[in-house]
């Protein structure tokens, strides 16, 4: 005699912990993969862009200022005596320091399919603060640049990068490296806000 206690065979009565688990949505892991390639360019674009603008002193022999003084002094020229530029490394600074901890939080997200969500969400918000901080670090030291360059003549500016060509050439550099990184911040923004926007229920 067949015993009593056998549960039937069908599917309802089957434990819900033996049913495979749900695969994430296709095409997220390959965001992932961008998402740490764009992080560690903006690292690398970062260092390359303070390197470059701190390694830019040159010393050249100008007018003196005062009366009965030496004709020609030497004068150097650095990074840290224009605030502008103070504020370029400070930015991109914490922009790399930034991407160092995004890129370790998103190489450690791939394998956390139930946290993706939440980390878009926080990525989104803080690349876009870094994208307003480089932004506009690389404007700002952008603008003294140019009037280094070309100077003012209505604020009776002149340029300087007749003297100091060494260190203008420093700057034209880390600029050219400091708006890639800023372009692909643009791009971790985007790619971040068009991850959340295929999650959106169609």
């Amino acid at each position: 005699m067949a015993s009593t206690t056998e549960k039937p065979a069908d599917p309802e009565y089957r434990s819900e912990a033996a049913a495979p688990p749900t695969p994430p949505p296709a095409g997220l892991l390959d965001y992932f993969q961008a998402d740490v390639a764009l992080r560690f360019l903006l690292f690398a674009s970062s260092l390359v862009a303070i390197v470059v603008i701190v390694t830019s002193q040159q010393t050249e022999l100008a007018p003196t200022q005062p009366l009965g003084g030496p004709p020609l002094v030497p004068k150097p020229a650095k990074f840290k005596y224009s605030p502008a530029y103070i504020y370029f490394v400070t930015a991109f600074s914490v922009a790399g320091l930034y991407s160092i901890l995004t890129t370790l939080a998103s190489i450690s997200v791939m394998s956390r399919p139930d946290l993706k969500l939440k980390f878009l969400l926080h990525f989104i918000f803080w690349d876009t603060l870094i994208l307003g901080i480089v932004a506009s670090a690389t404007g700002t030291a952008g603008a003294v640049a140019y009037s280094s360059l070309k100077g003012n003549d209505h604020f009776n500016w002149n340029e300087v990068c007749n003297v100091y060509d060494k260190f203008c050439r420093h700057l034209a550099g880390s600029l050219a490296v400091a708006l890639f990184g800023s372009v692909v911040a643009v791009l971790l923004v985007w790619l971040s806000a068009t991850s959340l926007h295929s999650r959106i229920p169609k």
